[in-house]
């Protein structure tokens, strides 16, 4: 038998952090998430990445609490918040969100979005109910990267990102119902490349986060099923809030033109024209030096681009 981890083997699985956790039950999920700060403070909302935690943010989140009242979840799938094999949909995981908003922070919040989670917060400014969402911080989102067929640029098949949710979904298994780590490692260095490699521990066993992430969620994303009936073109030119986007690492293989990174310059170009011919406000900022997750790299630099982009916020 491989290795398991999950919500069925919590003592395999989670470890404490410096935030206390708390749960709310949406309807299909229970939702786990932390809170910082005072309750007066404006609300905050944090989406973690693909087989990311809510703890990610830990860092940012004890430099965030002066000015915020600070809330990370984990998105359906991660963490400790419930499993919904066949339900991994960018929809299904937007609803839950604004779910969450409605009955946990119950005032328009911020939503500040790390990677799939940031295109979470694109279908937030687009569809949320109204009055629900201020704003939004897609941190290096991969917009149209994520889809099969996108409007602009490369598709997930054309990003070295899709070798990896293979990799995921065929060595880990749904819900980890295969659990070869070992054998992961062995077959990564010929399906995906240094930069990509370099993210996942090549010892000593899964890393934290993915041992709280169901690989399903990157076989939706595989199969386009959590992308389908959802164009992201129709959700940047339906946005209805101002959004940032922070551009970090990007570059393609030279001979086969393989997306590097998250999104190109072109992608977000054009993801800009779309915001801006809805009306609203798109700020950016190219970070090519910059790693994926910049909240837990380099917290103070997200907490700083983060509090000087709200200061301007009406």
């Amino acid at each position: 038998m491989g290795l398991r981890f999950g919500p069925d083997f919590p003592k395999e699985t989670y470890i404490p952090h410096a935030f206390q956790e708390a749960t709310i039950d949406l309807g299909e999920v229970v939702m786990n998430y932390a809170v910082a700060g005072e309750e007066s403070a404006p609300a905050l909302l944090l989406l973690p990445a693909q087989a990311e935690s809510w703890w990610a943010y830990e860092a940012a989140m004890q430099q965030l609490a002066a000015d915020y009242r600070v809330y990370a979840v984990d998105l359906r799938g991660q963490g400790k918040t419930t499993r919904t094999p066949g339900r991994y949909t960018v929809d299904n995981i937007a609803n839950d969100v604004v779910r969450f908003i409605q009955l946990v922070i119950g005032r328009p919040a911020i939503v500040a979005g790390n990677s799939s989670g940031g295109v979470v917060a694109a279908w937030l400014a687009a569809y949320a109910p109204p009055g629900l969402v201020r704003a939004v911080y897609l941190e290096d989102a991969p917009i149209f990267s994520s889809e099969l067929t996108p409007a602009c640029g490369n598709g997930l098949h054309q990003s070295a990102v899709s070798n990896l949710f293979w990799l995921f979904s065929t060595y880990l298994g749904d819900q980890w119902s295969v659990g070869d780590w070992e054998g992961m490692i062995a077959a990564a260095p010929s399906k995906i490349p240094p930069w990509v490699l370099a993210w996942i521990a090549k010892s000593d066993g899964p890393p934290q986060n993915l041992k709280e992430y169901d690989p399903e969620w990157g076989r939706a994303f595989l199969s386009g099923t959590a992308t389908a009936g959802c164009s992201q073109k129709e959700i940047l030119q339906s946005a209805k809030v101002p959004m940032l986007f922070t551009h970090h690492y990007r570059g393609a293989d030279p001979v086969t033109g393989e997306l590097h990174g998250v999104a190109s310059d072109l992608q977000i170009n054009y993801a800009r024209t779309l915001v801006e011919k809805a009306g609203q406000r798109f700020d950016y900022q190219s970070l090519p030096d910059k790693t994926h997750a910049l909240h837990e790299a380099e917290p103070e630099l997200y907490v700083s681009i983060l509090k000087e982009w709200a200061k301007g916020l009406v």
